[in-house]
């Protein structure tokens, strides 16, 4: 029996790898390509065993799209990378947008000292 997966924030640092992708969209693209990660990022989901959770966002100035995502290792980039159809659903992005990514391994955790303070109290 598969265990349900939560999401939640953890006090101290995960050693997670991280995807940050920034997509700058074409001028009135936003939503489409907004459209086109979620496609994406929902294919991985359903097949890839890496990907441990993903955030999408839309900038308030229409300008931006973020896909913000927690991998098992670098290795799963090229993973992703090697299927025929996520190439596809990903070089889509190109029609509407711009885009970079970024990985990124987790080194620290900052939370604020009030919450530091409250849990003492």
């Amino acid at each position: 029996m598969q265990q349900a997966l939560v999401a939640g924030f953890r006090g101290d640092p995960e050693p997670n790898v991280f995807i940050v992708n920034v997509i700058h969209a074409h001028e009135g693209k936003q939503e489409e390509a907004f459209r086109l990660i979620q496609d994406v990022v929902n294919h991985v989901a359903e097949r890839k065993e890496g990907l441990l959770w993903s955030n999408l966002a839309k900038s308030t100035d229409g300008k931006t799209v973020v896909n913000i995502e927690a991998i098992a290792g670098e290795g799963n980039v090229e993973e992703f990378f090697a299927d025929a159809v996520f190439l596809e659903k990903f070089e889509a992005l190109h029609s509407v947008s711009t885009c970079e990514f970024h990985t990124y391994r987790v080194e620290d955790l900052v939370l604020p000292k009030r919450a530091t303070l409250a849990a003492s109290a």
